[in-house]
């Protein structure tokens, strides 16, 4: 009499499915959000906002894959994958007394109006000078060693820092560390502290330059990312470093080696070329 079908009447939505990938972008936005949140206050929010059925042991998963932490530690926040190694941290009362001493590298997502982007960079402890960066569209280990080799072309650090995420720990990343001498160190789990000053380099990032504006590709975002870290490494002045920029005190021992007091040089290349000239 009211002409609707049976199926229409008793018919019951599914849930959403979605696959790791586009579910751990959800986790990271929402832990952007409320970086507080672990993966069990994580999970609900999804179920109510998102109306995605998971359970939250595929959260943690993805969250310990993915390298998501709260900012407080919390019971099994994250479990690491057992088949890979996991190193020391090795900067704990380590005086850093000069450039590459210690470098730490971290990955950060970018949320674009068609998808993610993932942005890794390597930050000198000592100088807070960038060595190396590079973005990409999927978390592989590839890019984060592009960037890596990038940095190389300043210098060879002698320890590098990361955390627990899966890249750090694949075995492609820790033979290139070996090929090149380099000490392997890691947070440990639960201390979001111990990778601060890559952690404090995307605060900087995000504030002044990615959420100031909107990238209509990912040219014109990988153009603001190069601009935004010349301008940090040449030109942005750095309370802890005596109101100095990363570049010149990163710089600094070679400018001196070779009689220079100009604090423009922006690349070891460049430096280089000025002194054998």
């Amino acid at each position: 009499m009211l002409e609707i079908n049976r199926s229409t009447l008793y018919y019951k939505e599914k849930p959403l499915d979605i696959d790791d990938i586009d579910l751990l972008n959800l986790i990271r936005d929402t832990w952007e959000r409320y970086p507080f949140y672990g993966y069990r206050r994580i999970t609900k929010e999804l179920r109510a906002t998102k109306g995605i059925k998971v359970n939250r042991k595929r959260v943690q998963r993805l969250m310990a894959w993915g390298g998501v932490q709260a900012i407080h530690p919390g019971p099994n926040t994250s479990k690491r994958n057992k088949a890979h190694a996991v190193y020391k941290y090795l900067l704990r009362d380590l005086s850093i007394i000069r450039p590459n001493q210690a470098w730490m590298v971290d990955i950060t997502y970018l949320r674009m109006p068609n998808g993610f982007m993932y942005l890794v960079a390597i930050i000198d402890v000592y100088s807070r000078y960038i060595v190396g960066w590079s973005l990409s569209n999927t978390l592989e280990t590839d890019f984060c060693i592009d960037a890596l080799k990038s940095a190389l072309g300043h210098a060879t650090p002698e320890i590098i820092n990361s955390d627990q995420g899966c890249q750090f720990t694949s075995d492609d990343w820790i033979h290139f560390l070996g090929e090149w001498n380099i000490e392997i160190s890691m947070t440990g789990k639960g201390r979001c502290l111990d990778n601060v000053y890559i952690e404090r380099f995307w605060r900087s990032f995000k504030r002044e330059e990615f959420y100031l504006n909107e990238y209509e590709s990912v040219k014109d975002l990988r153009k603001a990312i190069s601009a935004y870290i010349d301008f940090y490494n040449q030109k942005r002045w750095h309370q802890s470093l005596g109101y100095k920029t990363p570049a010149s005190v990163y710089f600094e021992q070679e400018r001196k080696a070779c009689g220079y007091v100009d604090e423009s040089f922006g690349s070891a290349n460049a430096l280089r070329d000025a002194c054998t000239n």
